[in-house]
């Protein structure tokens, strides 16, 4: 079994890696991604490419990412335990803020984080959704959006599951996620957060 932990690891960090926004862009001919906008390989940062289909495209893949190593796991480890799976099924959005194909320099894992919840439970990936576009509407901040989504979802797993230690991995990922805006909460602060042009 820890042999098989140990692969699955391996094999969703992997796939978490893939950098659809990186690659997405070069292929069709926006050049480095890290070179415009926040430098971010996330569909956000795609989006300020001016081709909100290739954004859409970039978002659609990232959050597959998050998405497929729950099928795998229901398809194949049936058996295994819903803490171990995401456990196990976290490695993807590792994957995706930590590539090693760009010097562990990623995304900040958000469409990762939503196809997570969506493999995890519907209602969750709805949830955390429907707070981030209603944020997003008020605000135009995409990072406003997804930090207070990210807060919002271990509180709203309560009513899912009241499995102490789930609860405490999503909380985990949620500050994981939080972080990883530390730069956008600072600019929100200073009134210096680029907003988001996916409503004009």
């Amino acid at each position: 079994m820890l042999i098989t932990n140990l692969i699955l690891i391996i094999l969703f960090y992997f796939l978490g890696s893939i950098p659809f926004g990186y690659l997405l862009t070069k292929i069709f001919g926006f050049g480095d991604i890290r070179n415009i906008g926040s430098g971010n390989v996330g569909a956000t940062n795609v989006l300020r490419t001016g081709n909100k289909y290739l954004a859409f495209i970039v978002l659609f893949l990232d959050m597959i990412k998050g998405m497929v190593p729950f099928i795998i796991i229901n398809l194949y480890f049936s058996n295994t335990e819903l803490i171990n799976t995401i456990f196990l099924c976290h490695f993807a959005i590792i994957g995706h803020i930590f590539p090693i194909w760009l010097n562990f320099k990623g995304g900040k894992g958000v469409a990762t984080y939503i196809g997570f919840l969506f493999g995890m439970n519907l209602y969750i990936g709805l949830f955390f959704l429907l707070v981030w576009l209603f944020v997003s509407l008020l605000s135009k901040y995409s990072s406003l959006s997804s930090i207070l989504a990210s807060i919002f979802v271990p509180i709203f797993i309560v009513f899912f599951n009241s499995n102490s230690y789930i609860i405490i991995f999503l909380s985990y990922l949620s500050l994981v996620i939080i972080l990883k805006h530390k730069e956008n909460i600072r600019r929100l602060l200073n009134k210096t957060e680029n907003k988001i042009k996916l409503f004009h």
